[in-house]
């Protein structure tokens, strides 16, 4: 079992930048890759960013390369995205997931992770 809880969402100006954090427990975190997903009302679960074990390397949708940032510290379980440049159309729900290193699907879609936390609310005003 894992479980994860995100943290540092709210509401923020167009131009403005956030801070989620995920912290992790139940399954050793240093062998799961770990990703954040968005989910706008009436719309699907996308892809946001994803970084492998040791951080190395890191993936990110179109929409949001070059503004966000995902890192993760070991040390603490902990998964952080940081959100720069946020836009109005950065609004959404925000989950991060967990999945074991054993599994070789893709880490950009949302069925490949089997753990998921109860998600943050991001507000981007205009």
């Amino acid at each position: 079992q894992v479980q994860l809880v995100e943290s540092g969402g709210g509401l923020v100006q167009a131009g403005g930048s956030l801070r989620l954090s995920c912290a992790a427990s139940g399954r050793t975190f240093s062998t799961s890759a770990m990703g954040w997903f968005r989910q706008a009302p009436g719309k699907e679960r996308d892809f946001v960013a994803a970084i492998t074990l040791s951080g190395v390397n890191t993936y990110y949708a179109d929409s949001v390369r070059g503004r966000f940032t995902i890192s993760r510290d070991n040390a603490k379980n902990t998964v952080y995205l940081q959100m720069n440049s946020l836009k109005p159309e950065d609004t959404a729900v925000y989950y991060c997931a967990s999945r074991p290193a054993s599994y070789t699907s893709t880490l950009l879609n949302h069925r490949g992770y089997d753990y998921w936390g109860q998600g943050t609310q991001v507000t981007v005003s205009s």
